[in-house]
């Protein structure tokens, strides 16, 4: 079962339409930032449920998703990490993984950890 939204989708969907619409995406308000970061997470983990892989985007929230072992207790053995503004270029495929883990945009671990066949979330 997926997990429970806490972003309602009208809200991120606002969000995020006010992150791509930025001419200076530097200057979206925090608020808005993580509100359209924590609605694409939770977006990622209905669509691909599972505990294997965990994606954190500090400050702003973390999820568990992809199908496989399920991590219990300690540190991760598959992590994706990026920024805000790296998480929603992905998200929105603005970016691509591999020019993210090139650029260092995103650190990831594990051999879970690619999320190529996941993104973008919302092209």
């Amino acid at each position: 079962m997926p997990p429970r939204r806490r972003v309602p989708v009208a809200d991120g969907e606002q969000a995020l339409a006010v992150w791509r619409a930025a001419p200076d995406r530097s200057q979206v308000p925090r608020a808005v930032l993580a509100t359209a970061v924590r609605y694409t997470l939770e977006e990622l983990a209905a669509r691909a449920p599972g505990r294997s892989v965990e994606v954190r985007v500090p400050p702003h929230g973390a999820v568990q998703c992809v199908e496989g072992p399920r991590h219990t207790r300690g540190t991760p053995t598959n992590v994706v990490e990026t920024d805000g503004a790296g998480w929603l270029g992905l998200a929105t495929g603005e970016l691509t993984w591999e020019e993210a883990r090139a650029g260092g945009a995103v650190r990831a671990s594990g051999s879970r950890s690619d999320l190529t066949s996941y993104l973008p979330l919302l092209p």
